[in-house]
């Protein structure tokens, strides 16, 4: 008998509405497959090193913003948590610190994932959004490449109807 393909999902989180998406339709997947689902929210604390070096931020300032992104985080695994308590389906969340691409590639590898969701693309385009959009979209790149499993990025158009009536 053949195993099935996956057991263990892992979502990646930022807080933007495609990461989201990505959380609903693993929660879907969840309740449909009977999967083991984890939803982890990576705090940029390598992107804001790097501003604090370059002098775009002084020490302060990336303490304030770690502290903020933190808040984000929680506010964001509270939101999904919910979510997947709607439609009866139990998840582990998890907050890190650190580099995205590197440490969702450590949560998949510690929670022995064999599928990463992750978010399609972002929509908005003003500046600090694109600023975000870059290193989101670097991080997702480095994970689709670094990966030790399947990737599947969420484009799925009608994603918050399907999770409604799911």
């Amino acid at each position: 008998m053949i195993r099935p393909l996956f057991q263990n999902v892992l979502v990646a989180v930022n807080g933007s509405e495609s990461s989201i998406h990505a959380a609903m339709y693993g929660i879907m997947m969840t309740k449909l497959y009977h999967l083991h689902l984890k939803i982890v929210y990576v705090v940029d604390t390598a992107t804001l090193k790097q501003l604090t070096l370059g002098k775009f931020f002084i020490t302060e300032e990336s303490a304030e913003y770690e502290k903020s992104l933190l808040a984000d985080g929680e506010k964001y695994l509270q939101y999904i948590t919910e979510l997947a308590d709607s439609k009866g389906v139990k998840i582990e969340t998890e907050m890190r610190e650190g580099a995205i691409w590197s440490e969702i590639i450590i949560a998949a590898e510690e929670s022995k994932a064999e599928l990463i969701l992750l978010g399609g693309r972002e929509t908005d385009a003003n500046f600090g959004t694109l600023v975000r959009h870059n290193v989101v979209s670097a991080a997702r790149s480095e994970i689709i490449g670094s990966a030790h499993c399947s990737v599947l990025v969420v484009n799925e158009p009608k994603i918050e109807q399907l999770f409604k009536i799911a």
